[in-house]
């Protein structure tokens, strides 16, 4: 399992764990699964989808980065609330 956390200027919108994280990179979209190798990217305007045990939740951004280090990922991401 990965742990998640995404923040926005406004507040943490998710912390906790996930199967997996899709996410949309500037060079193109990438998923992030269990021992991702260590990563910092960034991110353009997308759709970020993550797997919880509950099921799978999307988040529409406009940008932002993400950083992956020994199976934690951490996203701060402006969302696009329109």
């Amino acid at each position: 399992m990965l742990q998640l956390k995404i923040v926005s200027p406004e507040k943490v919108e998710y912390d906790g764990a996930v199967e997996s994280v899709l996410v949309p990179g500037t060079a193109g979209q990438f998923e992030i699964l269990n021992d991702h190798a260590p990563i910092i990217s960034t991110l353009q305007k997308g759709v970020v989808e993550y797997a919880t045990q509950e099921g799978k939740v999307s988040l529409d951004i406009l940008g932002g980065f993400v950083e992956v280090q020994k199976n934690v990922v951490s996203l701060c991401v402006e969302l696009n609330e329109a």
